[in-house]
Protein backbone atom coordinates (compact mmCIF):
# COMPACT_ATOMS: atom_id res chain seq x y z
CA UNK A 1 0.00 0.00 0.00
CA UNK A 2 1.36 2.99 -1.02
CA UNK A 3 1.11 6.36 0.31
CA UNK A 4 -0.01 8.40 -2.62
CA UNK A 5 -2.84 5.64 -3.08
CA UNK A 6 -4.33 6.96 0.35
CA UNK A 7 -4.22 10.20 -0.95
CA UNK A 8 -6.25 9.13 -4.23
CA UNK A 9 -8.88 7.22 -2.04
CA UNK A 10 -9.41 9.78 -0.24
CA UNK A 11 -9.92 12.12 -3.23
CA UNK A 12 -13.19 9.55 -4.24
CA UNK A 13 -14.11 9.89 -0.65
CA UNK A 14 -14.58 13.21 -0.52
CA UNK A 15 -15.67 14.36 -4.12
CA UNK A 16 -17.95 11.13 -4.73
CA UNK A 17 -16.51 10.55 -8.15
CA UNK A 18 -13.62 8.66 -9.40
CA UNK A 19 -13.73 11.53 -12.09
CA UNK A 20 -13.99 14.43 -10.08
CA UNK A 21 -11.23 13.25 -7.78
CA UNK A 22 -9.24 12.64 -10.70
CA UNK A 23 -9.66 16.47 -12.06
CA UNK A 24 -8.93 17.59 -8.70
CA UNK A 25 -5.74 15.64 -7.95
CA UNK A 26 -4.42 15.90 -11.62
CA UNK A 27 -4.30 12.80 -12.45
CA UNK A 28 -5.99 10.60 -15.56
CA UNK A 29 -9.59 9.16 -14.71
CA UNK A 30 -7.99 5.44 -15.78
CA UNK A 31 -5.06 6.05 -13.27
CA UNK A 32 -7.63 6.52 -10.41
CA UNK A 33 -9.95 3.66 -11.10
CA UNK A 34 -7.19 1.54 -11.09
CA UNK A 35 -5.51 2.64 -8.23
CA UNK A 36 -8.85 1.90 -6.62
CA UNK A 37 -9.20 -1.79 -7.42
CA UNK A 38 -5.53 -1.98 -6.22
CA UNK A 39 -6.31 -1.11 -3.10
CA UNK A 40 -9.31 -3.37 -3.06
CA UNK A 41 -7.40 -6.10 -3.98
CA UNK A 42 -4.69 -5.48 -1.58
CA UNK A 43 -7.21 -5.10 1.19
CA UNK A 44 -9.51 -7.85 -0.19
CA UNK A 45 -13.08 -5.84 -0.05
CA UNK A 46 -14.76 -3.46 -1.78
CA UNK A 47 -14.30 0.11 -0.72
CA UNK A 48 -17.02 2.03 -3.34
CA UNK A 49 -20.31 1.46 -4.16
CA UNK A 50 -20.27 2.28 -7.89
CA UNK A 51 -23.62 4.10 -9.93
CA UNK A 52 -24.77 6.69 -11.90
CA UNK A 53 -24.45 9.57 -10.30
CA UNK A 54 -20.38 8.72 -8.88
CA UNK A 55 -19.21 6.68 -5.81
CA UNK A 56 -20.61 5.94 -2.23
CA UNK A 57 -18.38 4.71 0.43
CA UNK A 58 -19.10 1.00 1.81
CA UNK A 59 -18.76 0.30 5.59
CA UNK A 60 -15.70 -1.15 4.94
CA UNK A 61 -14.73 2.40 2.83
CA UNK A 62 -15.68 4.04 5.77
CA UNK A 63 -13.32 2.19 8.15
CA UNK A 64 -10.20 3.17 5.24
CA UNK A 65 -11.38 6.62 5.61
CA UNK A 66 -10.47 7.02 9.19
CA UNK A 67 -7.10 5.24 9.31
CA UNK A 68 -6.28 6.93 6.06
CA UNK A 69 -7.20 10.45 7.32
CA UNK A 70 -5.10 9.52 10.49
CA UNK A 71 -1.91 9.16 8.31
CA UNK A 72 -2.51 12.06 6.23
CA UNK A 73 -2.80 14.53 9.39
CA UNK A 74 0.59 12.50 10.42
CA UNK A 75 2.49 13.00 7.59
CA UNK A 76 1.11 16.59 7.60
CA UNK A 77 2.46 17.13 10.94
CA UNK A 78 5.73 15.34 9.64
CA UNK A 79 6.17 17.73 6.51
CA UNK A 80 5.25 20.58 9.12
CA UNK A 81 7.71 19.64 11.72
CA UNK A 82 10.75 19.86 9.29
CA UNK A 83 10.25 22.60 7.12
CA UNK A 84 9.11 25.19 9.75
CA UNK A 85 10.60 28.54 9.77
CA UNK A 86 10.15 31.73 11.72
CA UNK A 87 8.15 33.19 9.05
CA UNK A 88 4.86 31.71 9.47
CA UNK A 89 3.47 30.58 5.82
CA UNK A 90 0.75 27.28 5.34
CA UNK A 91 -2.43 27.53 6.41
CA UNK A 92 -4.87 27.03 9.79
CA UNK A 93 -7.41 25.01 9.96
CA UNK A 94 -9.66 26.61 12.54
CA UNK A 95 -13.55 25.96 13.98
CA UNK A 96 -15.96 27.92 15.63
CA UNK A 97 -19.41 28.30 17.18
CA UNK A 98 -20.98 31.39 14.62
CA UNK A 99 -21.41 33.43 18.03
CA UNK A 100 -18.25 34.54 18.24
CA UNK A 101 -18.55 38.43 17.97
CA UNK A 102 -15.10 39.30 18.31
CA UNK A 103 -13.61 36.07 15.95
CA UNK A 104 -13.34 38.45 12.78
CA UNK A 105 -11.22 40.97 15.23
CA UNK A 106 -8.81 38.30 16.09
CA UNK A 107 -8.45 37.02 12.87
CA UNK A 108 -7.35 40.54 11.55
CA UNK A 109 -5.14 41.41 13.83
CA UNK A 110 -3.56 38.01 12.50
CA UNK A 111 -3.78 38.72 9.02
CA UNK A 112 -2.87 42.17 9.38
CA UNK A 113 1.00 40.46 10.99
CA UNK A 114 1.41 37.26 9.32
CA UNK A 115 -0.28 37.43 5.51
CA UNK A 116 1.43 34.17 4.32
CA UNK A 117 -1.21 32.12 6.51
CA UNK A 118 -4.09 31.28 4.91
CA UNK A 119 -6.84 30.70 7.26
CA UNK A 120 -9.84 28.33 6.95
CA UNK A 121 -12.20 28.57 9.06
CA UNK A 122 -15.42 25.73 9.82
CA UNK A 123 -18.56 26.80 11.55
CA UNK A 124 -20.52 24.61 13.62
CA UNK A 125 -21.56 23.50 17.21
CA UNK A 126 -19.26 23.50 20.27
CA UNK A 127 -19.12 19.22 20.51
CA UNK A 128 -18.72 19.09 16.84
CA UNK A 129 -15.95 21.16 16.85
CA UNK A 130 -14.21 20.27 19.96
CA UNK A 131 -14.70 16.48 18.27
CA UNK A 132 -12.83 17.73 15.44
CA UNK A 133 -10.35 19.04 17.14
CA UNK A 134 -9.65 15.62 19.76
CA UNK A 135 -9.42 14.21 16.05
CA UNK A 136 -6.63 16.74 14.57
CA UNK A 137 -8.70 17.59 12.17
CA UNK A 138 -8.46 21.42 13.46
CA UNK A 139 -5.54 22.92 14.42
CA UNK A 140 -7.75 24.86 16.71
CA UNK A 141 -11.06 26.36 17.83
CA UNK A 142 -13.49 28.71 19.40
CA UNK A 143 -15.99 27.39 21.03
CA UNK A 144 -19.09 28.13 24.21
CA UNK A 145 -19.02 26.44 27.30
CA UNK A 146 -16.09 24.36 26.65
CA UNK A 147 -16.16 21.21 29.12
CA UNK A 148 -12.96 19.35 29.90
CA UNK A 149 -11.55 16.89 27.32
CA UNK A 150 -8.33 15.01 28.25
CA UNK A 151 -6.94 15.49 25.00
CA UNK A 152 -7.57 19.51 24.85
CA UNK A 153 -5.83 21.83 26.12
CA UNK A 154 -8.00 24.76 26.78
CA UNK A 155 -7.69 29.09 27.78
CA UNK A 156 -11.11 30.94 28.92
CA UNK A 157 -11.07 33.92 26.36
CA UNK A 158 -14.19 35.87 28.14
CA UNK A 159 -17.09 35.37 29.64
CA UNK A 160 -20.40 35.82 27.88
CA UNK A 161 -24.09 36.84 28.96
CA UNK A 162 -26.72 34.98 27.28
CA UNK A 163 -29.81 36.56 26.76
CA UNK A 164 -33.20 34.87 26.39
CA UNK A 165 -34.84 36.66 23.06
CA UNK A 166 -37.93 37.05 21.58
CA UNK A 167 -40.06 39.28 19.28
CA UNK A 168 -43.58 40.20 20.93
CA UNK A 169 -42.78 43.73 23.03
CA UNK A 170 -46.14 42.14 25.08
CA UNK A 171 -45.61 38.43 25.64
CA UNK A 172 -45.47 37.03 28.89
CA UNK A 173 -43.00 35.08 30.60
CA UNK A 174 -45.50 32.41 30.62
CA UNK A 175 -46.05 32.80 26.91
CA UNK A 176 -42.73 32.70 26.27
CA UNK A 177 -42.40 29.55 27.82
CA UNK A 178 -44.95 27.91 25.65
CA UNK A 179 -43.37 29.20 22.48
CA UNK A 180 -40.92 27.09 20.41
CA UNK A 181 -37.62 27.01 20.54
CA UNK A 182 -35.62 28.14 17.90
CA UNK A 183 -31.95 26.63 18.23
CA UNK A 184 -29.23 24.87 16.28
CA UNK A 185 -28.66 21.46 16.24
CA UNK A 186 -27.66 19.56 19.60
CA UNK A 187 -24.46 19.76 21.00
CA UNK A 188 -25.00 23.88 20.86
CA UNK A 189 -24.65 24.96 24.59
CA UNK A 190 -26.78 27.62 24.34
CA UNK A 191 -29.51 25.36 23.19
CA UNK A 192 -28.72 23.01 26.08
CA UNK A 193 -28.67 25.76 28.51
CA UNK A 194 -32.30 26.52 27.45
CA UNK A 195 -33.36 23.48 27.37
CA UNK A 196 -32.26 22.90 31.17
CA UNK A 197 -34.03 26.02 31.87
CA UNK A 198 -37.44 25.06 30.20
CA UNK A 199 -37.09 21.48 32.30
CA UNK A 200 -36.61 23.55 35.49
CA UNK A 201 -39.80 25.25 35.08
CA UNK A 202 -41.63 22.33 34.40
CA UNK A 203 -41.88 23.02 30.53
CA UNK A 204 -42.62 19.62 29.16
CA UNK A 205 -42.27 18.82 25.35
CA UNK A 206 -41.52 21.98 24.06
CA UNK A 207 -41.48 22.59 20.46
CA UNK A 208 -38.12 22.60 18.60
CA UNK A 209 -37.27 24.44 15.54
CA UNK A 210 -33.24 24.10 14.25
CA UNK A 211 -31.68 26.43 12.14
CA UNK A 212 -28.21 26.41 10.59
CA UNK A 213 -27.14 30.28 11.01
CA UNK A 214 -27.39 33.00 14.08
CA UNK A 215 -29.45 35.23 11.14
CA UNK A 216 -32.22 32.85 10.60
CA UNK A 217 -32.56 32.71 14.37
CA UNK A 218 -32.83 35.87 14.90
CA UNK A 219 -34.84 36.92 12.14
CA UNK A 220 -37.55 34.13 12.60
CA UNK A 221 -37.75 35.66 16.19
CA UNK A 222 -38.16 39.27 15.11
CA UNK A 223 -41.39 37.44 13.43
CA UNK A 224 -43.01 35.78 15.85
CA UNK A 225 -41.66 32.41 15.56
CA UNK A 226 -40.17 31.69 18.82
CA UNK A 227 -37.65 32.60 21.71
CA UNK A 228 -34.08 31.19 21.74
CA UNK A 229 -31.13 32.00 24.19
CA UNK A 230 -28.04 33.63 22.46
CA UNK A 231 -25.19 36.01 23.82
CA UNK A 232 -26.19 39.21 24.49
CA UNK A 233 -23.31 40.96 22.47
CA UNK A 234 -24.88 39.48 19.30
CA UNK A 235 -28.35 41.63 19.96
CA UNK A 236 -27.65 44.64 21.95
CA UNK A 237 -28.04 46.75 18.56
CA UNK A 238 -31.78 44.72 17.74
CA UNK A 239 -32.96 44.96 21.73
CA UNK A 240 -31.66 48.83 21.69
CA UNK A 241 -33.81 49.42 18.44
CA UNK A 242 -36.76 47.03 20.06
CA UNK A 243 -36.73 44.50 17.13
CA UNK A 244 -35.90 42.23 19.94
CA UNK A 245 -37.16 41.94 23.18
CA UNK A 246 -34.83 40.26 26.01
CA UNK A 247 -35.47 38.80 29.21
CA UNK A 248 -32.29 37.57 31.93
CA UNK A 249 -32.50 34.16 33.04
CA UNK A 250 -30.70 33.38 36.24
CA UNK A 251 -27.13 32.94 36.14
CA UNK A 252 -26.98 29.28 36.22
CA UNK A 253 -28.25 29.38 32.78
CA UNK A 254 -26.99 32.96 31.35
CA UNK A 255 -23.35 32.83 32.01
CA UNK A 256 -20.80 31.00 29.83
CA UNK A 257 -17.56 31.09 28.48
CA UNK A 258 -15.76 31.53 25.49
CA UNK A 259 -12.76 29.34 25.08
CA UNK A 260 -9.95 28.64 22.73
CA UNK A 261 -8.87 25.24 22.29
CA UNK A 262 -6.47 23.24 20.76
CA UNK A 263 -4.81 19.58 20.83
CA UNK A 264 -2.79 18.53 23.67
CA UNK A 265 0.07 16.10 21.02
CA UNK A 266 -0.27 18.55 17.94
CA UNK A 267 2.74 19.81 16.61
CA UNK A 268 2.71 23.45 17.28
CA UNK A 269 3.90 25.11 14.04
CA UNK A 270 5.48 28.75 13.68
CA UNK A 271 2.05 29.22 12.13
CA UNK A 272 -0.20 27.83 15.06
CA UNK A 273 2.26 29.51 17.92
CA UNK A 274 1.66 32.76 16.42
CA UNK A 275 -1.78 32.35 16.07
CA UNK A 276 -1.92 31.34 20.26
CA UNK A 277 0.14 34.39 20.97
CA UNK A 278 -2.65 36.88 18.71
CA UNK A 279 -5.25 35.47 20.23
CA UNK A 280 -3.73 35.78 23.92
CA UNK A 281 -2.71 39.04 22.90
CA UNK A 282 -6.22 40.17 21.85
CA UNK A 283 -7.43 38.83 24.96
CA UNK A 284 -5.37 40.66 27.10
CA UNK A 285 -5.80 43.92 25.71
CA UNK A 286 -9.54 44.31 24.60
CA UNK A 287 -11.04 41.60 26.99
CA UNK A 288 -12.06 43.28 30.48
Amino acid sequence: MEFKDLRIFLGVSEHGSISRAAKSLNYVQSHVTSRIKSLERELNTQLFLRHRKGTTLTSEGRKLQSYAEQIMKTMNDIEKAFHDTEQPSGRLDIGTVETITRLPAILSMFRSSYPDVSLSIDSNVTDTITEKVADKKLDCAFVAGFVQHPSISRAELFKEKLMLVYGDKNATLDELKEMPMLVFKPGCNYRRNLERWLHDEKVKDAAIVEFGTLETILGSIKSGLGISLVPESTVKDALRREELFGYELPPEYSEISTDFIWHKETYITTAMNKFIQTVQEYRDTHVS
